[in-house]
């Protein structure tokens, strides 16, 4: 699923966060008295004010903007970038509506994205985006992601583990009758896990940001990697407020003026992103992007959640020039893992074929040939 990729490093935000830019956009009708604002704002800012500096800003300026700005929609502009994924903005689940507003999703993630844009909603009215980044604010420094998995890897010599906590799955049901976050936690840890991932998705995974907040409560050391379906920067902020110390953002729902925008946010929170990709358009995409550290290629297609595990070494193989570090997941025996270290990769993210075994940390040792060093 995940892998690793060293690029520059992002900007200072000259502003305070919105939901994300496209949501943002989303909220107003091209064409609009916002519109043709923020095209006044363009004209007439004075050199010495904030919004010079938004004008001059590479997001503010990006070509979503002036497209949204020119009436197209920003499905249309996702779609113009591969993003097959929709998104609706209701304030209710879609299966709760009548005629055309009864709409139905084309795959599993975008039910999944039609479901999270109201259950953030939800979450926002309850608690403000201002709250939680106060929340953050007061939150212990993040633990350094990126570098727990190159520590792990040259001690080890075999891709690094990040390994999943996580109780179901759309495609599996329950993976794990007995399921104990803590439990699992200091079992991956015990037996070598470099990092951790918390699936945190309640209605489709059984997953939740208690567990994330409980397993970094309980001791263990290992950096956390917050599992989420993440569509508004409200979701990082209450992350990190929760204790992760990197988010997953995935390509195949978030536009490149979000991914960018979201990347800003992790910086000056000090956390890690890993995006995630599936296929060729969407690596193109992620590699042109300043500012990311990790990108994981996704061996299960989120759309049919169908594993290959020979998808990694499709995509490496043509960019092994511009890629430093690289990892993945959808990997269930040694020699899966054999098969991936040979492509060069150095960090794997696996769950399903851990959390099946009676002892995970022995699943651990049996998918790695050999007992891990932590």
């Amino acid at each position: 699923m995940e892998s690793l990729l060293a690029a520059s490093s992002v900007g200072t935000a000259f502003f305070p966060p919105c939901p994300s830019p496209s949501a943002a956009l989303r909220s107003a009708v091209p064409g609009s008295s916002n519109a043709v604002a923020a095209r006044g704002v363009r004209c007439a800012a004075a050199k010495d004010s904030m919004f010079y500096e938004l004008t001059h800003d590479e997001i503010f300026n990006s070509a979503e903007v002036i497209q949204w700005e020119s009436g197209k929609s920003m499905n249309a502009i996702a779609a113009a970038q591969g993003i097959r994924i929709r998104r609706r903005c209701q304030p209710r689940y879609p299966s709760e509506g009548t005629g055309a507003d009864r709409a139905i999703p084309r795959n599993i993630l975008e039910q999944i994205i039609w479901d999270k844009e109201v259950e953030v909603s939800q979450r926002k009215a309850k608690k403000p985006l201002q709250k939680v980044m106060e929340s953050a604010q007061h939150t212990p420094p993040p633990r350094d992601f990126v570098g727990a998995l190159d520590t792990a890897h040259r001690r080890n010599g075999v891709p690094a583990l990040i390994a999943e906590v996580k109780k179901a799955s759309p495609s599996r049901g329950v993976l794990r009758d007995h399921f104990n976050p803590v439990e699992i936690a200091h079992t991956y840890e015990t037996n070598g896990a470099a990092c951790l991932s918390i699936l945190t998705d309640e209605k489709h995974f059984q997953g939740s940001f208690e567990n994330m907040e409980t397993v970094r409560n309980s001791g263990v050391k290992c950096p956390l990697l917050c599992k989420e379906f993440v569509i508004d920067v409200w979701q990082i902020y209450y992350a990190r407020s929760k204790g992760a110390d990197a988010i997953l953002l995935i390509a195949a729902v978030l536009p490149d003026l979000d991914i960018k925008y979201m990347l800003r946010i992790c910086r000056n929170l000090g956390m890690t992103a890993l995006i995630e990709v599936q296929d060729d358009r969407e690596f193109d995409r992620v590699l042109k992007i300043d500012g990311v550290q990790l990108i994981g290629i996704n061996n299960r297609n989120l759309e049919t959640f169908q594993v290959d595990t020979t998808n990694t070494k499709m995509l490496l193989e043509k960019r092994r020039d511009i890629i430093k570090n690289k990892g993945e997941s959808g990997l269930f025996t040694p020699e899966d893992i054999i098969y991936v270290h040979n492509t060069g990769v150095s960090a794997v993210l696996v769950g399903e074929s851990l959390l099946t075994q009676d002892d995970p940390g022995q699943a651990i040792a049996g998918l790695f040939g050999k007992k891990l060093l932590h």
